[in-house]
C-alpha cells in the first residue's frame, strides 16, 4: 500500500514539474515575442526618422534655391 502511495506521489510531483516547465516555456516565448515586436517598432521609428530627415533636407534645399532665385531677380 505504501508503495502505491509513493508511486502516486511521484506521479503528482512529475505532473507538477512538467506543468511548471510548460508555464516557464510559455512565459519565455511570450517575452521573446514581445522583444521581437519592440525591435520591429524601433526599426520602424528609425526608418521614419530617416525619412523625416530626408524631407527636411529637401525642404531646406528648396528654400535655399528660392532665396537664391529671388536674390538674383532683385539684382
Amino acid at each position: 500500500m505504501q508503495a502505491v502511495k509513493e508511486k502516486l506521489n511521484e506521479m503528482n510531483t512529475m505532473r507538477k514539474a512538467k506543468a511548471d516547465a510548460r508555464a516557464e516555456e510559455k512565459a519565455e516565448k511570450e517575452l521573446a515575442k514581445a522583444r521581437v515586436e519592440v525591435a520591429k517598432e524601433v526599426r520602424k521609428a528609425k526608418e521614419a526618422e530617416a525619412a523625416m530627415d530626408l524631407h527636411v533636407a529637401k525642404a531646406e534645399e528648396r528654400a535655399h534655391q528660392e532665396l537664391v532665385k529671388h536674390a538674383q531677380e532683385q539684382s
